[in-house]
């Protein structure tokens, strides 16, 4: 039963006060307790005057005492709020560097890509953005606030036991009833039911795409603002229902509610009454218990509320994420040491030295984690030392895949893959990665200077300039610039700009010491006659190691010195460029469909591409 509860998310929340920030989280403890004690100390320090009046003793000791706990409640209110909004914001700190080391933490990328974990990884990057609740530094302030109360609500009942054992017992269960009747669920059903977590996905995607550049020029050309904003707040509407649905009040027991309050308050007021007309309850302890019997109230309005569900989801997800992440996302445990790479170790102070590396691939089978459709099904591909391969094939493929592979992102199911005839599972993760530099689709846009976009582990400036020579983006800006409009010395680049310096980072990387170069289609985003001249410099640029690119260009896939094929999760053709184009295969018919394109003369409706 403790086990249970202390596994609950809102004692999780509890849990991670004093790990973000002791000092702060002893603070807002303490702070806490005075202000939830304060009303009960007053309402005794009242009672002291009423008495010393009464009896003509001096007044300086109750008055003194009334004004100090008067002071402190008004004092301690805003010093409690500034405390509380300083923790949340290191809770905040806390959460997302916890986040950011589960989630970096993995060798591998499955954690990341890993469908189950999807929903609490959405709660626990958005939580603190306001779209699904409070911030947690308002949080914080509201969880306070209502354990204000419930600590007011336990004061007051503590001193009113001095008038009456069943006084109290009896306010208690009063005003406790009114969080069963009136309340649904409250915190003690868990709100973050996968339903919950659904809509906040939608409501965070739907808002994404109304404040986020990429999706800016289509949603106007094709007409979808206004459906944007609507279904953000259709999206996000529907979560606040949700979260609603859990803390509603119910219709018929509100009269319940009601009688068990009025009950409760009446014998307690009535047993006071007759005590004081009976002489047994002096006019001083009269005010005095008169006042700590309404306190008791604020166990009504107090408690753990809403507020901590929303503080203690992404506290939960965390929670949940830090376990789960560092499995899926793991790779076989090296077994050797880094030095059995042909090239060595890069150390402090050196760099690894360049070398080709040759690459088999043996009997792949690989499926992402959670999905069923079979990726690789016995694949068997030789990549030679020093080659270059181009891989082509239909969307979904597997091409994409491959390079994942070969970066040891993922390993494979079954089979191997040996580089230089040693198993890549038996490499040092890191050393091998020093030997790889890779462009992918979704390449990093760093909003760093332009030298650090080029070599981010930092490079020799001859390394840098040659890199961006080599993929044509010499001019493109001086080194110290920052590649980010946010800035007043930054600057933005176009799609085929930014796809250049991605590649000037691979070609810096092979300066470095890189072996093998996975170019995974590299140069989309330039046209036709500037993917020809870089794909050159970067054969050039790459002679000296092994490359494998990835593209659907099959200009540029015919300058490989061999062409793969993927089908079926299998290699089904493999040779030169003239070698399959002589065979007449798979590669032939995806490469005439292409070609029509440049060959002819007039579209499908007569124009003639001169004139386009």
């Amino acid at each position: 039963m403790v086990s249970r509860l202390l596994d609950r998310p809102e004692w999780q929340f509890f849990g991670v006060l004093p790990r973000a920030d002791r000092g702060l989280a002893a603070a807002w403890w303490v702070l806490l307790v005075a202000r939830g004690v304060l009303p009960a100390v007053f309402a005794i320090a009242m009672g002291w005057l009423v008495g010393a009046v009464q009896h003509g003793e001096a007044l300086a000791a109750p008055l003194t005492l009334m004004g100090t706990a008067f002071v402190l409640l008004q004092v301690l209110t805003p010093v409690h709020q500034a405390v509380s909004a300083n923790l949340g914001n290191r809770v905040s700190a806390y959460l997302n560097d916890a986040l950011a080391k589960a989630c970096v933490g993995p060798p591998g990328i499955g954690h990341l890509e890993d469908p189950s974990l999807t929903e609490d990884l959405t709660v626990a990057r958005e939580f603190d953005r306001g779209q699904t609740g409070p911030p947690m530094y308002l949080n914080v302030d509201f969880v306070a606030g209502s354990l204000v109360e419930l600590v007011g609500g336990i004061a007051s009942a503590v001193v009113l036991f001095g008038f009456n054992w069943w006084a109290p017992l009896v306010l208690i269960a009063g005003w406790t009833a009114t969080h069963w009747l009136l309340r649904e669920s409250g915190v003690w059903k868990d709100r973050n039911t996968a339903e919950v977590r659904s809509a906040q996905r939608h409501a965070n995607y739907a808002y994404e795409l109304a404040v986020e550049p990429e999706a800016a020029k289509e949603l106007r050309l094709f007409g979808l603002a206004d459906w944007t904003v609507r279904r953000f707040t259709e999206r996000r509407r529907r979560l606040f229902e949700l979260q609603y649905a859990a803390t509603r009040l119910r219709e018929r027991p509100m009269i319940w509610s009601l009688l068990i309050v009025v009950v409760a308050n009446g014998l307690v007021f009535w047993a006071l009454g007759a005590a004081a007309i009976d002489g047994r309850l002096p006019l001083d302890r009269l005010v005095v218990f008169a006042q700590v019997a309404i306190g008791v109230g604020m166990i009504a309005f107090g408690g753990l509320n809403w507020a901590l569900d929303g503080a203690a989801a992404p506290v939960a997800a965390v929670r949940r994420l830090e376990p789960a992440m560092a499995p899926a996302g793991a790779l076989k445990a090296s077994t050797l040491k880094a030095s059995s790479l042909n090239a060595g170790a890069q150390t402090a102070g050196g760099s690894v030295p360049a070398g080709a590396v040759e690459l088999e691939l043996r009997g792949l089978d690989f499926r992402y984690p959670q999905t069923d459709r079979q990726i690789f099904d016995g694949l068997d591909l030789t990549v030679p030392a020093g080659s270059s391969l181009a891989v082509v094939g239909q969307n979904g493929a597997g091409k994409t895949t491959l390079a994942k592979l070969l970066c040891r992102l993922y390993d494979p199911d079954s089979g191997t893959i040996r580089v230089d005839g040693t198993d890549l599972r038996d490499l040092d993760v890191g050393a091998w990665r020093t030997r790889v530099a890779a462009v992918f689709q979704d390449f990093l846009k760093l909003e760093l200077p332009l030298r650090d976009n080029v070599a981010p582990a930092g490079a020799p400036e001859e390394d840098i300039r040659g890199a961006l020579a080599d993929a044509g983006a010499a001019d493109l800006a001086d080194l110290d610039t920052r590649l980010a409009t946010g800035y007043g010395d930054g600057t933005d680049l176009s799609g085929g700009q930014w796809q250049r310096v991605a590649l000037a980072r691979a070609l810096c990387a092979v300066r470095q010491g890189a072996g093998l170069v996975l170019l995974d289609e590299p140069t989309a985003q330039l046209d036709v006659r500037g993917e020809a001249a870089i794909f050159d410099r970067i054969l050039t640029a790459t002679r000296d190691v092994t490359t494998i690119l990835i593209s659907h260009r099959f200009s540029t896939v015919r300058h490989a010195d061999r062409i793969c094929v993927l089908e079926h999760g299998r290699v089904v053709e493999l040779g030169s460029h003239d070698e399959l184009m002589a065979r007449g295969g798979r590669y032939r018919t995806m490469f005439d469909l292409q070609a029509q394109r440049f060959t002819a003369e007039v579209d499908e409706e007569g124009l003639s591409y001169d004139t386009l």
